[in-house]
């Protein structure tokens, strides 16, 4: 997104980009809504919607909303302390640390998280509900409960 030299401070990740229509008198009004995960890789990961008319706003808004809602991941040895499982809604989503050298073994939306939080080695299960988003909220809220 920035295209100058320096190095960012937090890497930008894209998992979800939805066109939502909406039926008016004067015909559809088309906007789109955005899902996007930041993390510094260093234990900082946030999460962030963004709707808008074009992608490049919503991208914006939903970088700019996640970089206000960081939460802080305890990282141990480049995996988590303990197993937590998680239910919100209708995500259901199981974390394990790893030994060294496992890599990330984790689906798309867990995934995303996880690497944005800098976590090097990990085993999850994504059960219930296939919606990246239901996922992805899930997954942050189990980290923040490892804390």
């Amino acid at each position: 997104m920035e295209s100058s030299g320096m190095p960012r401070e937090f890497e930008e990740k894209v998992v979800q980009v939805n066109r939502v229509s909406k039926k008016t008198k004067g015909g559809n009004k088309i906007s789109f809504s955005v899902l996007v995960v930041v993390g510094d890789k260093k234990g900082r990961v946030g999460v962030g919607l963004g709707k808008a008319k074009d992608v490049a706003s919503a991208i914006r808004k939903a970088v700019n909303y996640a970089k206000k809602h960081l939460i802080n991941v305890p990282i141990k040895n480049g995996t988590i302390e303990s197993d937590i499982f998680l239910k919100l809604g209708a995500a259901k989503v199981l974390l394990k640390p790893a030994p060294e050298g496992s890599g990330v073994i984790a689906g798309g939306a867990v995934r995303v998280v996880v690497e944005a939080a800098g976590i090097r080695n990990i085993s999850s299960k994504v059960l219930g509900t296939k919606n990246q988003a239901s996922n992805v909220y899930a997954t942050l809220e189990a980290l923040k409960r490892l804390s």
